[in-house]
């Protein structure tokens, strides 16, 4: 019988992926994979394309080239995910409490006051957004992930404008997540400090674009 507190069995399998944004080509010839229990980071200076990566892989850009497989082989079965970008959607007008019950209609479940504590908010429920430090304005975003029932986590920068203490919440929580099965990938300048943590990294200098249509 399945552990009811473990995802499903998935993988992933990227295959010669190409990147071309505004006529530019970001990388190409790009392959690797990963599996549920994972966590991949993602390297390389700005413009190497990391952040076009995970909206490759979330199915936000197509690419010039490869593919994206996901789970069976088929390229559609991609499992569930969330996208935490390098903004915080933080609302000024609505209070912590208000965003994060918010996140959880959304993302299918979870408890407002865990999520506010896995990532060292809970004092802050009442207190609305728009005062909020930028170091706690990124902590609410990334408490959403405690109420997200998905088994992918694609993570754009997510230490940035948290001090030690948020950055060491956030690998617990990621380390919650791997043990259920779940599959992490971060575009980060820094390691996580994630153990185990694979990493694939983009190249300086992008490739010439393939020709296509």
């Amino acid at each position: 019988m399945s552990n009811p507190d473990r995802y499903p069995a998935f993988s992933l399998s990227v295959e010669g992926l190409a990147c071309i944004r505004g006529g530019r080509a970001v990388f190409g010839g790009l392959s690797f994979a990963g599996a549920g229990g994972d966590a991949i980071e993602l390297r390389g200076p700005n413009g190497a394309g990391k952040s076009s990566l995970l909206r490759l892989l979330a199915g936000l850009l197509h690419p010039a080239a490869g593919a994206v497989v996901w789970g069976g082989g088929d390229g559609v079965s991609r499992p569930a995910l969330t996208y935490c970008g390098h903004r915080d959607p933080v609302k000024a007008w609505l209070t912590v409490r208000e965003q994060l019950a918010w996140w959880r209609d959304l993302e299918g479940g979870g408890v407002v006051e865990e999520a506010g504590e896995a990532m060292g908010i809970g004092p802050l429920l009442e207190v609305a957004g728009g005062l909020l430090s930028a170091g706690q304005r990124r902590r609410l975003a990334l408490a959403r992930l405690a109420l997200a029932d998905a088994p992918v986590w694609l993570l754009d920068e997510p230490t940035v404008s948290l001090d030690e203490d948020g950055s060491a919440l956030l690998k617990a929580m990621i380390g919650r997540h791997r043990a259920r099965g779940g599959l992490a990938i971060a575009a980060t300048h820094r390691p996580l400090g994630l153990p185990d943590a694979r990493t694939v990294t983009l190249p300086v200098d992008a490739p010439e674009a393939p020709d296509g249509p």
